[in-house]
């Protein structure tokens, strides 16, 4: 995946369900979560030991197909070995990337997504890649550059 790609996803992309987020805001996937929202995301929280709680302002939903709306981007906080069914997810519910966070790849959700015309991105942050594009920002800290 280049960099004007990625640039490119998050430029045409307002809904993001984020599997895997934690009502604990001091997790990175709440963390994470917060960002994108504080820059313009519309964030949906997926999680069924959650589902029907608040957090950020927005209900936990158990599933991706619970989700009403049009869904952008599948923001995947969870380990690689589930990867696959949520490729299967993203494609049954029309969304246009499956991103997974740092250190999650899987080679068969790859193949889901390719299949089906959806993006496919592994390994990286949404945090991150926004930082980087948009704010020129390249660490993970940016409090820590000073």
């Amino acid at each position: 995946m280049t960099d004007e790609k990625i640039k490119e996803i998050l430029s045409n992309s307002k809904t993001i369900a984020m599997i895997g987020v934690s009502k604990d805001t001091s997790k990175t996937s709440t963390i994470v979560m917060k960002y994108m929202q504080e820059y313009g995301f519309k964030v949906i929280p997926v999680n069924p030991r959650s589902k029907g709680e608040k957090v950020l302002g927005e209900e936990f939903v158990g599933s991706l197909n619970e989700i009403k709306e049009k869904v952008d981007i599948v923001n995947v906080f969870r380990p690689s070995k589930e990867a696959e069914g949520f490729a299967n997810e993203t494609v049954q519910i029309k969304a246009k990337t499956l991103w997974l966070q740092l250190g999650i790849k899987c080679e068969k959700a790859k193949s889901i997504t390719s299949r089906n015309n959806i993006e496919y991105i592994e390994n990286r942050c949404t945090k991150m890649e926004y930082q980087k594009h948009f704010l020129k920002i390249r660490q993970a800290f940016p409090v820590l550059s000073n």
